[in-house]
């Protein structure tokens, strides 16, 4: 089972994947099952390396959008091939901090480029797979960012105007509209502990309903 974390900057996705984790972990010591955790990009040697040209590059010029999708691509190519169908052949229930649908907002919505593109290198990159379950961290953009900020430095990504972070969360807004068997909202613009009742409720019906004869 592929249980995909998505959501805009400062949403607490990674936390909640984590707190997740470590949850089912828990749930299922003693068992066969195994839980295991991954992102994108970065999930495998070569991801890493692509995740920093991605988010942290020291280079000179800037990354053209268009490679800069291609490189997302790239990564999750190597990511599907190399760990996340590995992991499901083993039978693992595999969490992931981000998937196609980040390349959706981000680059469809977000960028501009032609969704109908991206769709078409997300098939190719995933060899049609898809996520079972698609938790979308919903948070209002700027107290998002402002959760960012705090952070510390801010990524590539989180340099972006305000405006193009406003057209991201449309992108995933439309998204859940579209896949709303698979794509669950919870509102991220609350305390994690609060989110996290809400993501463990979520957790459960889905895999009772996946256990279920």
């Amino acid at each position: 089972m592929l249980i995909v974390f998505e959501g805009g900057e400062g949403s607490g996705k990674t936390t909640q994947l984590g707190r997740s984790h470590d949850w089912l972990m828990n749930q299922f010591d003693g068992s066969s099952f195994t839980v295991v955790k991954t992102r994108e990009p970065g999930g495998t040697e070569l991801g890493q390396q692509i995740r920093k040209l991605l988010l942290h590059p020291d280079l000179a010029e800037p990354t053209q959008d268009r490679a800069e999708l291609l490189l997302f691509a790239a990564d999750r190519a190597q990511h599907v091939e190399g760990f996340l169908r590995p992991a499901l052949r083993r039978g693992a229930l595999v969490l992931c901090d981000r998937f196609t649908d980040s390349t959706v907002a981000y680059q469809g919505y977000g960028r501009g480029l032609d969704l109908a593109l991206i769709h078409q290198l997300n098939q190719i990159a995933t060899g049609g797979l898809e996520p079972d379950l698609t938790l979308w961290l919903d948070v209002d953009v700027t107290t998002g960012l402002s959760r960012a900020q705090r952070r510390g430095s801010a990524d590539r990504m989180e340099q972006n105007q305000v405006e193009f972070h406003q057209r991201v969360r449309q992108g995933f807004c439309e998204l859940a509209a579209a896949y709303p068997q698979r794509i669950r909202r919870v509102d991220a613009n609350r305390s994690a502990d609060e989110v996290f009742q809400d993501v463990q409720q979520i957790l459960q019906e889905a895999i009772a309903q996946w256990c279920s004869p």
